[in-house]
């Protein structure tokens, strides 16, 4: 993990008994990292981006594990648990910006980007865009592609078609379909024993 500021420390520090649940402690830290990359490279206000993507997946606790996975992913079933997860991550998200004394005026649009986080499919501003791609990006990870293609059951190529078709879907940012890309590609050249065709 990066070296975080002090009052994110306590965000993350407050946020991780609510992480321990669908690999959710791996991608935030994952997610963390490419939100700092996004920042970097195209801009937005890191005290709104950096908690947003920290506590984006808090209410997934309060999703009961047997059922998390009606809620998201190719076979989803359920979507009502996915918007649980992000009323239910409103209000924690809300109660751990307030124990660190967060300032009141950011608290605001923090909790407006977690609340539609996975169903509102636009962005209100450059912050909630850059938490949309940082989320997603954690699935072209070799951690979350793994992950995610054995929850999932799938084929490692099934994987990689998955997530080829989903670049212009899920993506809001130039810069965030170009790090899919290039991704996409590290995994299909990892994979020597099954020929893929080339990402485009």
């Amino acid at each position: 993990m990066i070296k975080l500021k002090e009052i994110f420390e306590k965000i993350w520090a407050l946020a991780r008994p609510y992480l321990n649940t669908r690999s959710n402690d791996i991608h935030t830290e994952m997610s963390t990292v490419v939100a700092y990359m996004l920042l970097a490279e195209i801009g937005g206000d890191e005290d709104i981006v950096i908690p947003a993507i920290i506590l984006h997946d808090v209410g997934w606790k309060k999703v009961p594990e047997n059922l998390q996975l009606r809620a998201f992913g190719p076979r989803s079933t359920s979507r009502e648990f996915n918007r649980m997860h992000e009323v239910e991550g409103v209000k924690i998200a809300g109660d751990i910006l307030k124990k660190v004394n967060y300032k009141a005026d950011r608290i605001e649009e923090i909790l407006k980007i977690i609340d539609g986080h996975d169903s509102r499919k636009e962005a209100n501003t450059l912050n909630d865009r850059i938490v949309k791609d940082a989320d997603k990006l954690w699935r072209y990870s070799k951690e979350g592609f793994y992950i995610d293609i054995e929850r999932f059951d799938q084929t490692f190529k099934e994987g990689i078609n998955r997530l080829r078709s989903n670049i212009n879907k899920w993506f809001l940012t130039n810069y965030a379909k170009e790090l899919a890309i290039e991704e996409l590609e590290n995994r299909v050249r990892s994979e020597g024993s099954e020929r893929m065709d080339p990402i485009k």
